[in-house]
C-alpha cells in the first residue's frame, strides 16, 4: 500500500497541471502587454489643423500644399507641340511661388508665356538631364523677366514627352 500512495504523491494530477499552465498563461500575457505599453505608447488623438472636405464622390480629399494662402499658384497643364519633331508632344505642370500675395494676372501671363516658350523647344534641346536642367533654366529665366522678382520659384509638377 506504500507504494501506491508514494505513486500518487509523486505525480501531479491533471488538474493541478492545466491551473499551473493557465496561471503562467496570464502572466506572462499581463508581462507582454505592459511591456508592449511602455515601448509603444498608444497613439496621441488626431487634432484637426486643416479641415479635410470631402470631394464629390464622398471620399476625404487631402488638402494641396500648393494654394494660394501659401503664396503659390498652380498652373493649368501645358500640353503643346515640340517645333521638331512636330509629331511629339509636351505636358508640363508647373507651380509658381510668389513673394508676398499671389497675382493670378501675372501668374495667366507666365502660363502663356511658357506655353508659347515650348512651342520653338525641339526634342534635341531637352533631351537627357541636361537638356531638361537647360529647360528649367530658361523658363526660371523667362518667369523672371515676366514677374520683375516677384515670382521667387517655378516648381516642375510633371514633365512628359510623348
Amino acid at each position: 500500500m506504500e507504494e501506491t500512495e508514494s505513486k500518487e504523491t509523486k505525480s501531479p494530477s491533471l488538474v493541478m497541471t492545466i491551473a499551473a499552465v493557465a496561471v503562467l498563461t496570464l502572466v506572462a500575457g499581463g508581462g507582454g502587454w505592459l511591456v508592449g505599453v511602455m515601448l509603444a505608447p498608444p497613439p496621441a488623438e488626431k487634432t484637426e489643423t486643416a479641415e479635410i472636405a470631402p470631394n464629390a464622390t464622398g471620399e476625404e480629399e487631402v488638402p494641396k500644399i500648393a494654394t494660394e494662402a501659401n503664396g503659390i499658384v498652380e498652373l493649368e497643364p501645358i500640353t503643346t507641340n515640340l517645333a521638331y519633331p512636330s509629331e511629339n508632344w509636351v505636358r508640363l505642370e508647373v507651380a509658381l511661388q510668389f513673394d508676398g500675395a499671389p497675382d493670378v494676372t501675372l501668374a495667366e501671363t507666365i502660363h502663356q508665356d511658357i506655353a508659347a516658350y515650348l512651342k520653338t523647344v525641339s526634342l534635341q534641346q531637352i533631351q537627357g538631364p541636361r537638356g531638361f536642367q537647360y529647360l528649367r533654366d530658361d523658363i526660371q529665366e523667362r518667369v523672371d523677366l515676366r514677374s520683375e522678382g516677384r515670382v521667387t520659384n517655378v516648381m516642375f509638377r510633371t514633365f512628359v514627352i510623348q
